[in-house]
């Protein structure tokens, strides 16, 4: 894995671009709303002119999506990238994807390729572009998309702001499995996403990496059996602890055989021998707390505690 590279912090005046590079974007009042919280903080907020384009399930072609986060990203007045809604459709984009395809002016920076790198922000669908992001080496940010951050609470909001603009993040707490605590590369992401990334390239070394994973409308038998091919394919033998965040939504009906969703997590993975911490409040089901990519942190599977960076 090449060195992590945080993009320059944001501050009040930079440009941001909306775009859709998943789902077809219908909560048009959320997006507005939100794109309200960015620009009330002093940001200049340009939407993409395809942001209500449809193609089925998708926010446009391929190629209108792999246009507007191209724009984005090789706009060298553009400091970040705000994802307007997940759904489905990223990973389509990243066929034939080259994030060093950047007309931008080079940074002084030699541990990457990639010029000029902006913050991209987002969750759910847009986990294979944040991991595909960090095989480049460069982190963005796991956090509310623009169709869900006027529903996060305050403090998630200022903990999203904190995160892009330099400022130390506070620890979040959860429920404690134990086997002690782990110092990794913070690597969030959603379960469904990161499972359909498994055997492409677009996954990350995942060699001494604290996995943070969250879901929402998924049966318990579908997270087993998601879980259990992370367990076949020998991924899970190699990070170092697991984060879960909430599993939103994810009960079988009540009139079929099953295990809770709990239950399944506990069987598949509470036998892996590494600290474990769940109930961290990220995910599909608000607070959704903003988590770095690719960063250093700390998670204690004892306390019950997930911090970013090592502790002093």
């Amino acid at each position: 894995m090449p060195s992590k590279i945080l993009p320059p912090p944001l501050k009040p005046g930079d440009l941001l671009r909306v775009i859709a590079p998943s789902g077809a974007l219908r909560e048009f009042e959320a997006l507005e709303q939100s794109v309200e919280i960015w620009r009330s903080r002093g940001y200049r907020v340009e939407i993409s002119p395809q942001i209500d384009d449809k193609w089925g399930y998708l926010g446009g072609t391929d190629e209108t999506r792999r246009h507007q986060l191209a724009a984005a990203w090789q706009d060298p007045d553009c400091r970040g990238i705000l994802c307007a809604r997940g759904g489905f459709g990223s990973t389509r984009i990243l066929e034939d994807w080259n994030w060093q395809l950047s007309k931008s002016p080079p940074i002084q920076n030699p541990k990457s390729k990639i010029q000029n790198p902006k913050w991209l922000i987002g969750f759910s669908d847009i986990t294979a572009l944040l991991w595909s992001l960090y095989t480049e080496g460069i982190s963005g940010v796991h956090a509310p998309v623009l169709v869900t951050l006027a529903d996060e609470p305050d403090w998630s909001i200022e903990r999203l702001f904190d995160s892009v603009e330099g400022r130390p993040l506070a620890p979040l707490k959860g429920c404690g499995w134990g086997s002690g605590v782990a110092n990794g590369t913070l690597l969030p992401g959603n379960l469904t996403v990161a499972t359909h990334l498994l055997g492409t390239p677009i996954l990350p070394h995942l060699d001494g990496v604290i996995l943070a994973l969250e879901d929402v409308t998924e049966a318990p038998y579908r997270i087993d059996r998601m879980l259990t091919q992370w367990r076949l394919s020998g991924a899970l033998s190699k990070v170092c602890g697991i984060a879960l965040g909430s599993f939103t939504r994810c009960e079988a009906p009540p009139t079929v055989p099953s295990f809770s969703v709990e239950e399944v997590l506990r069987d598949r993975l509470g036998d892996l021998n590494i600290p474990i911490v769940s109930n961290l409040p990220f995910g599909h089901d608000s607070p959704n707390a903003a988590l770095p990519v690719g960063v250093e942190a700390t998670l204690d599977g004892d306390a019950g505690i997930l911090a970013i960076g090592h502790p002093h």
